[in-house]
């Protein structure tokens, strides 16, 4: 087996070509976040759940767009059931209540705009 590979830190995302799918590697029994951009007017948050895994229900003042890297999502707005899977989208509206459970072992990009 080779080493593994060296996951960028913040600094080094900046003016630089990577692939998102590789900000983190997925950890046993976890939810792993890395924050990529965190400015008063929106953030973008990598996430890689396991299997199982998930957020419980909550709300955000803010809409907020689920794009999946990898893997199969089950998602859940305002008691709808959504299934996502690898490169699926879905925005969920401010204020209104949203879940997320892994289905499979999957990684989204979170982006959050605050206006």
């Amino acid at each position: 087996m080779g080493q593994a590979e060296e996951k960028p830190s913040m600094e080094k995302l900046v003016a630089q070509a990577i692939r998102l799918i590789d900000l983190a590697d997925y950890q046993e029994g976890s939810v792993v976040s890395r924050t990529i951009i965190d400015k008063k007017t929106g953030t973008v948050t990598f996430f890689a759940f396991d299997e199982g895994q998930g957020l419980s229900e909550h709300t955000a003042p803010f809409d907020a767009l689920v794009y999946l890297l990898d893997g199969e999502a089950e998602i859940v707005i305002s008691d709808k059931p959504l299934r996502l899977k690898q490169g699926e989208m879905v925005i969920m509206p401010a204020s209104q209540p949203h879940a997320l459970r892994a289905i499979s072992k999957f990684k989204m990009i979170l982006t959050m705009i605050r206006s």
